[in-house]
């Protein structure tokens, strides 16, 4: 497709998109998505949403109850853009880091950048000195704006020529402080659709992380897709949610979708299941967004409340579930226990957010869903070749955003004919449900036996003792792989052989004997992303530098073969 005149002065990002070549095929046959040459999606955010909803509608809320109305998010978000290109020397096209934690003044920023045309480089307050480097090596960001308390690691970082502009502070430099003396009211950056918005980088789940650029259109086609035809939200709606603004994740479900819809948002610092579930009473919140595993030790959490789980949920409506995949267990008892239907979803940061989901009496629990409108998705081999229904193969999708990344070589990878090849094995069934099997680089080959480490994982998820768990093959000279199951469990559960034998023949009486892990490794807890991700490859790159057998960091030494 080719390109509109960009608004960008400076042109890194258009420099560095992959070749058109490598370019996923683009689908906008949806009505809602034929957007015009020009377009901010900042100003369609926030500006057009005030000229439909009014100024006195609250939009964001923080865990201390402070609420900002539309009006107080305008004005705050244009002062801001005016510091951005007035005092800091910001022109179109500028990469800007943002980095702190989740609350309404980390979106403002946000907001802010998208209107100054500017291009948004959100990270993760938990990342640390030498993440950051990379990321702004990478994007070549020229400015940041960090809240006062997430500052130090950044300067660590030593990144040449960023120029650091704190919020949250009291200095006059403050970003806060010079907002006060703006005008109130900023136009928004003419920029193209097709300028890129925003760099949001891979979660780290398989070692470097990838930037992949998104443009303005794009961050709109999400709201336009899954949360209009699927999430469905009201503009009463309180979203709120674990993911923080650095994922896509958060960034769709506690801004870019509440905002398209007239709704607010809960922005909360702290966001782990027992402060997401009392928020959820506290400030009445309807729209939940976190990952399985969130809603899992949620149920833990409800077990405690002497069968009032439903009163402390009774505002919800919609639950998102996404990030990993969401065991038909986990799914069946939080609808026993709150009456509610988990909308399960797939997504991934090169597209922006879910493109396969289901809601209401479309659920099928162990699914993931079918297509969402305006995306299109199947099972393909490795050479592309579509994959009769019912056979294993790799998810492609296509929609109204592709996979862009950042100069980098593994776009060819990633882009396949035309398709977005996500690296998720998969199955579709004769109704167009997809079924997860796991991720590509996640199957196991033991023997000959083509084994997917998720369904053991859910197997052994079932078990009431189990809180968490990871699946990986370990080599093995006579098998090739066996496979090693990575165990978290409740509390007075001894991590001893008896233990570990009693999930053996838990998980061998459900599934068939050549996947029941022939070895169970005790952990405190599992490696995971900031954003929550299982980082499996951490587990196999552990075994494989230990040897296999080997003890490993925070493993009990009863852990038995």
């Amino acid at each position: 497709m080719e390109l509109t005149p960009s608004a960008h002065h400076d042109t890194f990002a258009r420099d560095h998109l992959p070749p058109a070549d490598q370019w996923p095929h683009l689908l906008f046959d949806l009505p809602g998505l034929r957007y015009p040459e020009r377009l901010n999606c900042g100003a369609e955010l926030l500006d057009r949403t005030v000229e439909r909803f009014g100024v006195g509608r609250p939009a964001f809320r923080d865990g201390e109850g402070h609420v900002w109305t539309y009006g107080q998010l305008h004005e705050r978000v244009n002062r801001i853009a005016h510091v951005l290109t007035s005092d800091m020397g910001v022109r179109p096209g500028h990469r800007v880091l943002l980095r702190g934690p989740t609350t309404p003044w980390l979106a403002a920023c946000w907001l802010a950048v998208m209107k100054a045309g500017a291009i948004a480089v959100t990270v993760l307050a938990q990342q640390r000195a030498q993440e950051l480097a990379v990321m702004c090596e990478l994007a070549r960001c020229t400015h940041a704006l960090c809240d006062i308390r997430s500052v130090d690691d950044l300067i660590k970082a030593e990144v040449p020529g960023l120029r650091i502009t704190a919020y949250g502070g009291d200095s006059p430099d403050d970003l806060l402080s010079l907002a006060l003396g703006k005008p109130a009211v900023y136009e928004a950056v003419d920029t193209a659709a097709d300028d890129v918005a925003l760099i949001a980088f891979t979660s780290g789940t398989t070692g470097r992380p990838k930037g992949c650029m998104h443009f303005h259109r794009d961050v709109l086609a999400v709201a336009d897709t899954f949360s209009a035809h699927v999430l469905r939200p009201e503009p009463d709606d309180v979203f709120a949610g674990s993911p923080p603004l650095g994922f896509t994740f958060g960034l769709g479900g506690l801004v870019v979708f509440p905002l398209r819809a007239g709704a607010s948002a809960l922005l909360l610092e702290q966001a782990g299941p027992a402060q997401l579930l009392a928020a959820v009473a506290e400030h009445r919140v309807s729209v939940l967004f976190t990952a399985p595993t969130a809603y899992r030790l949620m149920l833990d959490e409800l077990d405690g409340l002497d069968g009032q789980a439903r009163e402390a949920t009774a505002s919800l409506r919609r639950c998102v579930s996404a990030g990993e995949n969401l065991p038909a267990a986990t799914w069946e008892a939080w609808h026993a226990r709150t009456g509610l239907k988990l909308i399960n979803g797939i997504g991934a940061t090169e597209l922006l957010h879910i493109f396969i989901s289901a809601a209401d009496g479309d659920i099928r629990p162990g699914t993931t869903g079918r297509p969402v409108p305006g995306w299109q998705a199947r099972v393909v081999d490795r050479t592309g070749a579509e994959v009769p229904d019912g056979e294993e193969g790799l998810l492609a999708v296509r929609g109204p955003v592709g996979c862009r990344y950042l100069a980098d070589p593994r776009q060819s990878e990633y882009v396949l004919d035309g398709w977005n090849v996500t690296g998720d094995t998969y199955v579709r069934d004769a109704d167009g449900y997809f079924r997860y099997v796991a991720r590509a680089d996640d199957m196991i080959i033991s023997a000959g036996f083509n084994i997917a480490g998720p369904q053991v994982e859910e197997a052994l998820l079932a078990h009431p003792d189990v809180v968490e768990a990871a699946v990986v093959g370990h080599p093995d000279e006579l098998r090739g792989q066996i496979v090693v199951a990575y165990t978290v469990v409740r509390g007075g559960v001894p991590r001893d052989a008896e233990t570990a034998d009693a999930l053996r023949a838990f998980v061998r009486a459900r599934l068939v004997p050549y996947k029941c892990p022939r070895k169970i490794v005790f952990l405190d807890a599992l490696p995971r992303t900031a954003t929550g991700k299982l980082q499996r490859f951490r587990l196999r790159a552990e075994e494989t530098a230990t040897g296999p057998g080997a003890g490993a960091r925070d493993r009990d030494p009863t852990a038995t073969p």
